[in-house]
């Protein structure tokens, strides 16, 4: 089989042969941009999908169904990558690095409509050749052809007990292929959830479904009964200022989100500003500090709860173009606050100038692969040791900035135990550079009434299959001397 072949289309046709051109299928060529753009650029979907979308639709009309289809081929794509590698190696006579990325591309496209939509198989497998006879050219095309009909043999139930290793011989990697996770992610989750069987596949199987749009009412701005009334509105399940979007509801078509009364966040998220916001200080209450304010979603909650009791918020963003959304996300708050470009391990405020203080700190975004599938296969585990000195000195410059009976909240969209529990411990016990800190936890579970199954604490750590939301964590601090 030979992919390299040169297309026809500059041969003569013969006497009983016409050459058809091929014609492109705006979807399917919006999802193969999208695609190069991630595997090229570094790009992540959620950010490059809606400027390609809203130009399909001033461009070529799409409607509502070809932007469902759109995004669904994109994201089901990127979430099955693993798995849909494994079934094309099976299919291929060469490695798989040996195969030209944009290849790689339109067939796992295809493969994802054989075995993950309910496109017919013969409707599938022409579509992926059309595509593929536009963006790779007749001879690559009959390459894809002949790989793709040898997927639609056969279901994915069947492929993947084909291609994934026994479990009992190899779990991990078991897990790896059916879930579509790499082997040390479900290693590393594996370990930070506990547990037997069950737990880990509910985890793996909850990171590969799609997230609900959920939205945030922010106090004093608007009310979770404003934005109920809004078409295909439903009430959220934890945090008292979250409103779902059913399958469908488009945020920006929401008055008080194009107004920013409102806006797009996940309630693991809110939940995590609310337990920070709602901690016993003792003493006064009214400075607070958001020490890694971008992209703004935290910090407009927080900035609306402490309007509400006439505190001060300060909102810290190191880089100046995150500063920028941090500002746009605060705009109109009918309290005090000030956004500022400033790097939380180098602060320019006083130590102990604040009552309050979150770091929701850069990290690995483990928890968050629901929503940036692309993440999982860019992630190495030498990625948390680059991130580790910044969580600590992030976490011990916050400690610093609070007065002694304020409260730190400590933050972060992963749940592997080296980027939670570990840099609190090390931090609290002055491991991995600087002195030991003088401070107490603070139980953070009764700060999430009516949330199930927070564990043991005193942090507490969110699960996508228990909580229907990002696995978020959070550490409460109070400092003491």
């Amino acid at each position: 089989m030979n992919d390299q072949a040169r297309p026809s289309r500059g041969r003569r046709p013969g006497p009983d042969k016409r050459y058809r051109r091929p014609v492109k299928d705006p979807v399917r060529f919006l999802a193969f941009e999208a695609l190069r753009a991630v595997d090229e650029r570094d790009a992540y979907a959620n950010l490059v999908l809606p400027p390609l979308l809203r130009k399909a639709r001033e461009k070529d009309g799409f409607d509502a169904r070809d932007a469902a289809l759109a995004t669904e081929l994109v994201y089901g794509t990127l979430r099955r990558q693993g798995t849909y590698d494994a079934i094309v190696a099976d299919c291929v006579d060469r490695p798989l690095r040996e195969v030209d990325p944009p290849v790689l591309d339109v067939l796992s496209l295809g493969v994802h409509q054989l075995l993950g939509t309910r496109i017919p198989s013969h409707a599938a497998v022409s579509a992926s050749v059309e595509l593929a006879r536009v963006v790779l050219g007749d001879g690559r095309a009959k390459f894809v052809n002949a790989v793709l009909r040898k997927v639609a043999r056969d279901d994915l139930d069947t492929w993947v007990q084909r291609v994934a290793p026994p479990y009992d011989e190899d779990p991990e990697d078991h897990l790896a292929v059916v879930h579509s996770h790499p082997r040390w992610i479900v290693s590393a989750l594996w370990d930070s959830l506990g547990g037997g069987r069950a737990g880990i596949e509910d985890l793996l199987a909850a990171d590969n479904e799609r997230p609900e749009v959920t939205l945030v009412a922010r106090p004093g701005r608007a009310t979770t009964d404003e934005l109920l009334a809004e078409e295909a509105a439903v009430p959220g399940r934890l945090s008292p200022y979250a409103v779902r979007l059913a399958e469908g509801g488009e945020p920006g078509a929401v008055a008080a989100v194009r107004e920013g009364r409102a806006g797009v966040q996940d309630e693991g998220s809110q939940l995590v500003a609310v337990a920070l916001a709602n901690a016993p200080v003792e003493g006064s209450d009214a400075r607070w500090l958001d020490g890694c304010a971008g992209p703004g979603g935290k910090a407009a909650l927080l900035a609306a709860l402490a309007a509400e009791r006439g505190a001060f918020l300060l909102a810290a963003e190191k880089q100046p173009h995150r500063a920028g959304l941090v500002a746009r996300a605060l705009a109109g708050n009918p309290g005090p606050y000030e956004v500022v470009v400033a790097d939380g391990t180098r602060p320019a405020w006083r130590p102990g100038s604040f009552d309050r203080v979150l770091v929701d700190v850069p990290c690995s975004g483990l928890g968050a692969l629901r929503r940036r599938p692309e993440a999982r296969w860019r992630r190495r585990p030498e990625d948390l040791e680059g991130f580790a000195p910044l969580q600590r000195g992030l976490l011990r410059e916050a400690l610093a900035a609070v007065r002694v009976g304020g409260v730190v909240g400590y933050a972060t969209c992963s749940p592997h135990l080296a980027e939670t529990r570990v840099v609190v411990d090390d931090v609290l016990r002055g491991r991995g550079g600087g002195a030991p800190v003088r401070a107490e936890w603070v139980d953070a579970r009764p700060l999430m009434p009516g949330v199930p199954e927070l564990g043991e604490g005193p942090d507490v750590q969110l699960w996508p299959h228990r909580h229907g939301t990002d696995a978020m964590y959070l550490a409460l601090l109070r400092r003491t001397g």
